[in-house]
């Protein structure tokens, strides 16, 4: 399995950026950033991307005095990661009660619930279809 870092909440906002728009350079990621928070600091998103390089989540090349940052992890390994880590810390690795409480708690539409619903049929075929 690909390693990926621990990243945190306010990281995933700078990972977004970079999995949808990369490469780009810290001023692009603050003007980005800025746009839908006026909150973010210019020194908050460098110190951030600086920690991501250290974790090795993303990478960089200078480009003249540009630095131009790209994503080194995959979006989707990173799901994976933070979400298999929630299930084992909040619901004990056992995927049956996290449905449960979100289905109970949640009011879920007619279509979320067909969805599901097909969700569940195709990955009960998909374990039969191995046997």
């Amino acid at each position: 399995m690909i390693r990926v870092p621990r990243i945190s909440d306010t990281e995933w906002e700078l990972m977004r950026v970079l999995w949808a728009q990369a490469p780009c350079s810290a001023g692009q990621i603050i003007e980005f950033l800025t746009r839908r928070d006026p909150t973010w600091h210019p020194k908050t998103v460098k110190a951030f991307l600086n920690r991501l390089v250290k974790k090795g989540a993303i990478g960089f090349r200078k480009e003249g005095r540009l630095y131009l940052y790209r994503p080194m992890v995959m979006e989707e390994d990173c799901i994976e990661a933070a979400s298999t880590s929630f299930l084992e810390r909040v619901f004990g690795g056992s995927l049956k009660p996290m449905l449960a409480h979100f289905v109970e708690r949640k009011k879920l539409s007619e279509e979320e619930i067909r969805e599901l619903r097909r969700l569940l049929k195709e990955s009960g075929k998909k374990k039969t279809d191995e046997f």
